[in-house]
């Protein structure tokens, strides 16, 4: 916006009758309420100012014309920047975003379609605004798919409580929305939710043991940590082939074959093996099993 500001030519012409001062104030993030009102005192186009400044600009790319038709257009950027204002955010920024929105539909506006420049920028406006929020409401980004971002500018509007949706509620905002009922349930949990810091500062809070940093520690981190569970399960590893080596050879066998292959031998296969019916062999490893708990206890 400054660039567009202070680049381009004196004009004559009532609606770009700017005094320097003014012209310096239209920064939104400097002085707000200075920047509402430099562009409350530009004049509105008429329609046949508006048609000849924007057949200018599409035919000609006229700089100037530009100028004029995002100048004459600044207060309604202002006017929408405060709908959104329920957010949370800054409205000088909202305010910033909406004005490079406003240049971009300018720069894309065809005067031969027969619609009001407003008409056409106010989804460039609202586009850029949107996307300005999303990035900043909160610091991981609540909504990237079409159907959370329609349920973000639309959930809270649809609640008639601020108690959470009943089924029938959720199910009718669905429907309206064209959306599922499952993202309705998602996104108002989302909505409800909010930041909290990782490392809460102490400062004799009773509170501060909550913060993050004490329940989401990484201990795969910690060398010694490391360390002793590699030694416990090599230790665990030599017991058990110690444990196993205390077997008879048919129950080692039975216990290898039915546990410790990749393929599993079955209780039949065993007993053709040994020549023993299929329930003695279940009883000897169930005997062998219980030798091994033993000794791994």
């Amino acid at each position: 916006m400054k660039e567009l500001t202070t680049v381009l030519p004196r004009a004559t012409d009532t609606a770009l009758a700017v005094s320097h001062s003014a012209t310096l104030e239209m920064a939104p993030g400097a002085n707000l309420a200075a920047y509402v009102q430099a562009v409350s005192a530009i004049p509105m186009l008429s329609a046949e100012r508006e048609q000849a400044l924007a057949e200018k600009l599409f035919y000609e790319g006229c700089v100037a014309s530009a100028r004029e038709l995002v100048l004459a257009h600044l207060r309604f950027v202002v006017h929408i920047a405060r709908s959104y204002s329920g957010y949370g955010l800054a409205e000088a920024d909202l305010v910033q975003e909406g004005n490079v929105g406003l240049m971009k539909a300018v720069k894309r506006f065809d005067p031969t379609k027969g619609v009001r420049l407003v008409s056409f920028a106010v989804h460039w406006i609202k586009a850029e605004m949107h996307e300005f929020i999303l990035r900043n409401w909160r610091i991981v980004k609540v909504a990237t798919t079409k159907a959370q971002r329609k349920l973000f500018f639309n959930l809270r509007s649809a609640k008639k409580t601020l108690s959470w949706l009943s089924p029938d509620e959720t199910r009718a905002i669905a429907q309206d929305l064209g959306v599922d009922e499952a993202e309705v349930r998602r996104m108002e949990g989302r909505l409800s939710s909010r930041d909290v810091a990782f490392d809460l500062p102490s400062d004799g809070d009773d509170d501060a043991w909550q913060a993050p940093q004490y329940y989401l520690e990484d201990l795969s981190a910690d060398p010694a940590l490391a360390v002793e569970a590699e030694d416990s399960a090599k230790e665990g590893g030599d017991r058990l082939y110690s444990a196993l080596a205390d077997l008879d050879e048919r129950s080692r066998d039975i216990v290898s074959r039915r546990w410790l292959a990749e393929q599993k031998a079955t209780l039949h296969e065993l007993a053709a093996d040994h020549g023993v019916s299929a329930e003695r062999i279940r009883q000897l490893e169930a005997n062998a099993m219980k030798k091994l708990r033993t000794a791994l206890a």
